[in-house]
C-alpha cells in the first residue's frame, strides 16, 4: 500500500498570533444557534423572562463563545497529526509549530474556566449547559473515547452541541422551564444533517480514499452512498420532530416548512460543489442563495412565533376521531 505524502509548510516559532488563531474567534458565529433558544423562550414563556436580559445575553454569549474556543483549542491539539495529511489544514498553527504545546493546554483550561465562571454568574442552569458543551468537546476530541474517530458517532456527538446551545439560549432568557424534547431532538438532527453534508463535501474534495482515511478515521468505512443515506435520515428525522413540536406548541410555524425545506435543499446542493463552502461554514455567507433562504426563513419564523393566526387552527382541526386526546394534557 502506498503512503500518502503531503508537502508540509516550513515550521515556525510559537507566537501569540498562533495561540489566538487556535481559539478560532472567526468560528464564534456558530454560536448564533444560541439565539433561537432565547427567542423561543421569550415567545413561549414571556411571563418568566429573566430581569436584566440584555446583560444576561451579552455575558451568556461571551461564556458560550469562550467555552467553544476552549473546545477548538483541544481540537487543534488532538488533530495536528491528522491535519498534516490534509491539503489545506496542514498550514494550521499547531502542525506548523506556531504554537507552544504546554501553553496551548493552559489556554484550553483557562478559556473553559473563564467561560464557565461567566455562565455561572448568569445562572446555574446556563453553567450546566456550558459545562455539558465543554464535556462534549472532550468526548469528541480526546482519547480513549474520541468519538470523532467512530463512523456516524462522529456526526452525532458533534451535532449534539446544537441542542446544548439551544438550552444555553433558553437558560439565558429564562430558568423557570426547559425546552420541549421535540424541539431539542429536531435541533440535534438538523445539526447532524448539516454536519453530515460537511463530511460528504470533505470526502469529495479529498477524493483519494487513502487520504480520506488518513485524515479522518470515521470516514474510512463510509462511501458517498452511505453518507447520502445518512443525510436523508438526519434531514427527515429533524423535520419529523420539528413537526411534532409545531403541532403541539406553535401551529403558526407550519407556514415556515417550505422555507426550512428550501434552506436544507440549498445546503445539500452546496455540498456537491467543487471545494464546497460546506467544508468551511465560516465562508457560507458568500452563497447568496443560501443567505437569502436563511433570511426569509428567519423572518417568517419570527412572525409565526409572535403573531397568533387563529385561522390555521380551523384548517388543521382534526377531522377524524382522535385517540388518547387527553394523554398530554
Amino acid at each position: 500500500m502506498s503512503t500518502v505524502h503531503t508537502q508540509l509548510p516550513e515550521t515556525a516559532r510559537p507566537s501569540l498570533l498562533g495561540h489566538v488563531q487556535i481559539a478560532r474567534l472567526d468560528h464564534w458565529f456558530k454560536n448564533v444557534f444560541v439565539l433561537p433558544g432565547i427567542v423561543v423562550a421569550i415567545s413561549m414563556d414571556g411571563e418568566h423572562v429573566a430581569p436584566a436580559l440584555t446583560l444576561r445575553i451579552v455575558l451568556g454569549l461571551a461564556a458560550i463563545c469562550l467555552v467553544a474556543s476552549s473546545n477548538y483549542v483541544v481540537n487543534e491539539l488532538m488533530d495536528a497529526r491528522f491535519d498534516r495529511v490534509h491539503p489545506t489544514k496542514c498550514t494550521r498553527p499547531v502542525p506548523c509549530g506556531r504554537v507552544s504545546i504546554p501553553w496551548a493546554y493552559g489556554e484550553w483550561l483557562a478559556l473553559a474556566a473563564v467561560g464557565l465562571a461567566l455562565a455561572a454568574w448568569v445562572s446555574f442552569p446556563l453553567a450546566l449547559a456550558a459545562g455539558a458543551l465543554w464535556l462534549m468537546g472532550c468526548i469528541y476530541n480526546i482519547p480513549p473515547v474520541r468519538s470523532k474517530d467512530i463512523a456516524y458517532l462522529d456526526v452525532l456527538s458533534e451535532a449534539v452541541n446544537n441542542p446544548l446551545r439551544l438550552l444555553a439560549g433558553w437558560f439565558i432568557a429564562s430558568s423557570s422551564s426547559i425546552p420541549p424534547a421535540s424541539l431539542l431532538l429536531s435541533y440535534w438532527m438538523i445539526g447532524c444533517y448539516f454536519m453530515a453534508i460537511k463530511r460528504f463535501a470533505e470526502c469529495r474534495n479529498l477524493g483519494d480514499r487513502q487520504r480520506v482515511a488518513a485524515y479522518r478515521k470515521s470516514l474510512a468505512l463510509l462511501d458517498e452512498r452511505r453518507m447520502l443515506v445518512a443525510i436523508m435520515f438526519y434531514g427527515s428525522t429533524a423535520m419529523l420532530f420539528f413537526g411534532a413540536f409545531v403541532m403541539r406548541y406553535r401551529l403558526e410555524l407550519v407556514l415556515s416548512f417550505p422555507l426550512v425545506a428550501a434552506v436544507m435543499s440549498r445546503y445539500l446542493n452546496i455540498g456537491f460543489d467543487e471545494d464546497s463552502p460546506a467544508q468551511h461554514p465560516e465562508k457560507l455567507y458568500r452563497d447568496r442563495g443560501l443567505m437569502a433562504a436563511v433570511a426569509a426563513c428567519t423572518a417568517v419564523m419570527l412572525v409565526c412565533l409572535f403573531v397568533d393566526m387563529p385561522f390555521l387552527y380551523g384548517i388543521f382541526r382534526p377531522t377524524a376521531p382522535v385517540r388518547n386526546e387527553m394523554r398530554f394534557k
